[in-house]
């Protein structure tokens, strides 16, 4: 009886979980196309990856669509994301490829901007928010999506890191082709979806590391424990100029619990020394935020 409603409770969860990722890409997806089609299309911007490479062969070969191009071109990146990342990845992947096709084909919202700097911000914004939907499902809308995650993963060099550097470079060999003024009002839409993107994929999970110098160490230590609920290390260290030994205390936090952390210190002592530290990743069972690609 307990086993049939564990499968139960188990088959529950994973409809839940599939149709969260569906909604995740679709959604994402649509403010793409609403994006491409809508603002970097009419206003000829240029694009990085191979949303940027599909624009710029539709730019200059009219005649073949950019939802065909898009696809055909994630022909070889997709061999790689199942070699490198895993088979959900994959399988969610070819969704948000064939949903990002269908989007940008079916998709047609005009976005009524003349002005091209706003228009660039716009299209940015629109971007980043659908990309980094995307890509907090289990999957991606294929492309240098793909190959974004791959370098996460493997080298944990950040989605927006590469995203940036990438179509920085794809940008320098295509103003050759288009004017100087196309490729910067490009590239300040391909900086905002980069920041745009990151904000919503790590936004939420980022965690900082904190550093705490104070004569109340055990104070604040026992707070941070048992009312905040997260681990601390009790570092030795020694003053340089007092010589003084002294306890140093180390915590890793959510975003969220931030505030908290400076709230404790400051009832306890105004006068502490507080580092905040941006990470990367973080592994663990309780505070980690390892990325979820599998």
């Amino acid at each position: 009886m307990n086993a049939d409603k564990s499968k139960s409770t188990r088959r529950a969860h994973l409809a839940v979980d599939i149709i969260r990722n569906l909604i995740l890409i679709g959604l994402g997806n649509t403010l793409i196309a609403i994006a491409v089609n809508g603002i970097v299309i009419p206003h000829a911007f240029l694009s990085g990856g191979v949303t940027g490479t599909a624009l710029v062969i539709h730019y200059l070969f009219p005649f073949l669509p950019v939802a065909v191009l898009y696809f055909v071109l994630n022909i070889p990146l997709f061999a790689v994301g199942w070699a490198f990342v895993g088979r959900r990845f994959f399988f969610y992947s070819i969704v948000g490829m064939l949903s990002l096709t269908g989007t940008l084909e079916w998709v047609h919202v005009s976005v009524p901007l003349d002005h091209k700097l706003l228009a660039a911000l716009f299209a940015g914004i629109l971007t980043g928010i659908g990309g980094g939907l995307t890509l907090r499902s289990h999957g991606s809308a294929g492309g240098l999506d793909i190959l974004s995650v791959i370098l996460l993963k493997r080298f944990s060099i950040s989605i927006g890191k590469t995203f940036l550097s990438i179509n920085a470079v794809i940008l320098m060999v295509t103003t050759f082709l288009f004017s100087l003024e196309t490729a910067l009002y490009s590239f300040i839409y391909i900086y905002i979806t980069t920041r745009m993107m990151e904000l919503v994929i790590t936004g939420i999970s980022k965690r900082k590391a904190v550093l705490i110098i104070s004569h109340e160490w055990e104070k604040i230590s026992e707070d941070i424990l048992y009312r905040l609920g997260r681990g601390v290390t009790q570092l030795h260290g020694q003053g340089g100029y007092s010589g003084k030994a002294e306890r140093i205390l180390y915590t890793v936090v959510s975003m969220r619990e931030l505030h908290r952390i400076k709230r404790i210190v400051q009832a306890f002592d105004p006068g502490a020394f507080v580092v905040i530290q941006d990470t990367l990743e973080v592994m663990g069972n309780r505070i980690g935020n390892q990325p979820h690609w599998s």
